[in-house]
């Protein structure tokens, strides 16, 4: 059936609801439609949404595209050895957009052919986003162990993925803050090792830290070249904080030569009401190249769900990009101060075949320095509308 229930947690002993993206926590009070049944003595998880776009980024290199994205998530687990066995797999049809993606002013990230880079558009997730088991043992005294492996998976780096925070998973934009929080959360090869003491957890992971090629439809060869650790704290139901800090290994295919040290904090609060949810999320992300300097990326967003017919979202950022130009334009290698703010609405009608079924836009707005005005105007205005699905 479909509800908001929970199942049981993988890690530890706390409700569910907690668990995020990989090993990423969140806060207690998160609620996230899904679809929950059981086999035998495995517990299930089905959760998924599907969004069909019309995309017009606004400004001299603004361009326009009709895209589908997509992400469908299914967790079991079960009793097994005195512990639990989790198994977790994700996958989306991004791949179908084509390997340039889509149009998204001031993102960055990536190439869509191994030699130009991606600027001005997000690139399609991988159809593989997770593929991971892992395992739990109790110690007593609110105590527990874990260990979590994946191909690909998600390291213990950064807040849990924009597409799995209540704050985010509502806009259809990527934060264009994306690579300097939780891009790592396509790994092709990831171990991780837990401890959880009440409300603290500390985790570290072994990865490899290269992103995803351009052929977003394979799995790549593991490697595990990079590490991170994190520290997580929830203090009550509806708060989550974490710091983390990752070494990345060449993550940039067009940049083999240059590695990275990420460093990220993040709080998270949410809020049940009579009305509905509300969550806010703060986070904090610093790329040191090496070699090169260091650049900061600051997000800000909220979203409001009001009896699961309304729903508002909106980010603001504010990010240093250095890779807004390629080698033969005169602006190439400097960093500069951009900031962007995007507001947006979703209707949803009455629950049809146990799905939820909306209509909606966003507004965007694109704040530049005054050098970069002669390549994308003064204050580019971009909007999407599109229809969304999810369970």
């Amino acid at each position: 059936m479909h509800h908001m229930a929970s199942m049981p947690a993988m890690y530890g002993d706390y409700p569910a609801e907690r668990e995020a993206s990989g090993t990423a926590w969140q806060p207690d009070s998160s609620r996230m439609s899904s679809m929950h049944f059981s086999s035998g003595e495995w517990n299930l998880m089905f959760h998924g949404f599907i969004n069909g776009i019309y995309d017009a980024q606004g400004g001299k290199r603004g361009k326009s595209k009709s895209f589908s994205e997509s992400m469908f998530s299914l967790l079991a687990d079960r009793k097994a050895w005195g512990g639990t066995l989790g198994l977790r797999s994700m996958f989306s049809l991004d791949p179908l957009m084509g390997k340039k993606g889509y149009p998204l002013l001031l993102q960055t990230g990536e190439t869509y052919d191994g030699i130009h880079p991606l600027i001005d558009r997000q690139h399609p997730h991988d159809f593989f986003v997770e593929l991971a088991g892992s395992y739990s043992m109790p110690l007593g005294d609110n105590r527990a162990m874990f260990m979590y492996f994946g191909l690909p998976g998600e390291p213990a780096l950064g807040p849990p993925v924009y597409l799995h925070r209540f704050s985010a998973e509502e806009n259809p934009e990527a934060p264009i803050s994306h690579h300097w929080l939780d891009s790592t959360h396509i790994t092709y090869g990831v171990g991780t090792a837990g401890f959880i003491w009440k409300n603290f957890k500390f985790d570290t992971s072994v990865f490899r830290g290269r992103e995803p090629n351009e052929n977003r439809w394979d799995i790549e060869s593991p490697r595990f070249d990079s590490y991170s650790a994190r520290i997580s704290f929830n203090p009550n139901a509806d708060f989550a904080f974490q710091a983390s800090f990752g070494y990345l290994h060449s993550p940039e295919q067009l940049e083999p030569d240059t590695d990275i040290r990420r460093i990220t904090v993040s709080a998270i609060y949410n809020r049940i009401t009579n009305l509905g949810q509300w969550q806010t999320t703060f986070a904090w992300g610093r790329n040191k190249k090496i070699p090169g300097k260091a650049t900061n990326a600051y997000l800000l967003e909220s979203a409001l769900n009001i009896k699961n017919t309304h729903s508002f979202f909106t980010r603001f950022e504010h990010v240093e990009k250095d890779e807004l130009f390629t080698h033969d334009d005169p602006l190439f290698g400097k960093a500069y101060t951009v900031k962007k703010i995007t507001g947006g609405y979703i209707y949803y009608f009455k629950e049809w075949l146990e799905m939820q079924w909306g209509i909606g836009s966003s507004v965007s707005v694109s704040l530049v320095p005054k050098t970069l005005q002669g390549a994308y105007s003064d204050t580019p205005v971009s909007y999407m509308i599109f229809l969304r699905l999810k369970t």
